[in-house]
């Protein structure tokens, strides 16, 4: 580890997220930021200041000899698992933005390599930490709702030509993926989280508004089953007009029935469970603005406190790349269903 204990980071791609993990990195007294690396290189330098060294490609910050502890893979979707391989192969942990790849093939390399190498892999999935999440998979483990009969998820998201700009990396089949790997992968992560795995799908999707703006549908229904039992959907889309409508969740089970929603799925609505009276909660931090379009709630800080734990001993890894690899693979079985 780097300089009086501190772990040390770098951050390959330093758009909207990047940025968030700079900021982060750079306030945690037991962080130290050293180096980032974009292919827009002035940019970064002049949105944030020569606070370290930057890169102009993840090549060059790997033939640096800096060795950071870990590296933050924060590039558009497609280049995660390669960059993430390349990270493992020069010695330092990584910690990838979801989702963990485009394929769980690929998802699968990454894990390979990292047992190789003997590092960790840490994925991001903000949404495990709000307190609704963590309180709706204590009741539900606890089997105070009983058996689970049904649940929806409603991601409803506006997403337009503020976000799909020209010559962006957002809307490309190869880079990006498709809207539920770049927008709602951790709403179909809080269901596997949650809920345990999904089985029987099928699906329908459309694209409404983007023809112009992606190469792939911005809308769809899926339905499922559950392997633990009960069924459920999810409703998606990103042509809501102008701002964000809704992220939720309604669970309808033996004992009661859950929503908890908002824009980003950070306020209980309905609690309506026998003999059970709900605790109150600490208040959900507010969603990352990104100016013109908002996404999920801003938990971020959480990911890098359990990644400061884990490499000095004190706790597991909180997400864990079979977890990552899990949402990629159910999400290409939605696309193929």
């Amino acid at each position: 580890m780097s300089s009086i204990n501190k772990i040390s980071f770098a951050i390959a791609g330093c758009g909207h997220i990047g940025k968030r993990h700079a900021a982060i990195i750079s306030h945690h007294p037991e962080c130290d930021l050293i180096a980032i690396a974009d292919t827009q290189m002035d940019a970064v330098i002049s949105a944030i200041g020569e606070i370290c060294p930057v890169f102009s490609s993840i090549d060059e910050l790997l033939q640096s000899n800096l060795q950071p502890d870990v590296i933050c893979i924060a590039t558009p979707n497609g280049l995660h698992e390669e960059q993430a391989i390349k990270v493992l192969k020069a010695g330092s942990h990584v910690l990838i933005e979801k989702p963990m790849g485009l394929s769980a093939a690929g998802c699968q390399k990454v894990i390979d390599e990292a047992a190789k190498q003997d590092k960790h892999i840490f994925c991001v999935m903000q949404n495990r930490y709000s307190p609704p999440a963590v309180w709706l998979k204590e009741i539900t483990e606890q089997k105070i709702l009983g058996n689970i009969y049904m649940v929806q998820v409603n991601c409803y998201w506006n997403r337009d030509e503020r976000y799909y700009t020209a010559g962006n990396w957002h809307g490309t089949k190869e880079l990006d993926g498709g809207v539920l790997f770049t927008q709602f992968s951790h709403f179909i992560d809080m269901l596997l989280w949650i809920f345990g795995d999904i089985e029987n799908i099928s699906s329908r999707f459309s694209n409404f508004n983007h023809q112009h703006l992606t190469e792939f549908d911005d809308s769809g229904f899926v339905n499922f089953s559950f392997k633990n039992g009960g069924i459920g959907c999810l409703n998606f889309s990103t042509a809501i007009w102008n701002q964000n409508l809704e992220s939720s969740i309604t669970i309808i089970a033996q004992n009661g029935t859950v929503k908890i929603g908002g824009q980003y799925m950070n306020e209980v609505q309905v609690c309506n469970i026998k003999d059970y009276t709900m605790p109150q909660l600490p208040a959900s931090n507010p969603a990352n603005d990104y100016g013109a379009y908002k996404g999920s709630a801003a938990n971020h800080h959480f990911v890098f406190e359990n990644v400061v734990n884990v490499l000095k001993g004190k706790e597991p890894v909180a997400t864990t790349a079979t977890e990552g690899m899990k949402v990629v693979e159910v999400i290409e079985r939605i696309y193929k269903a």
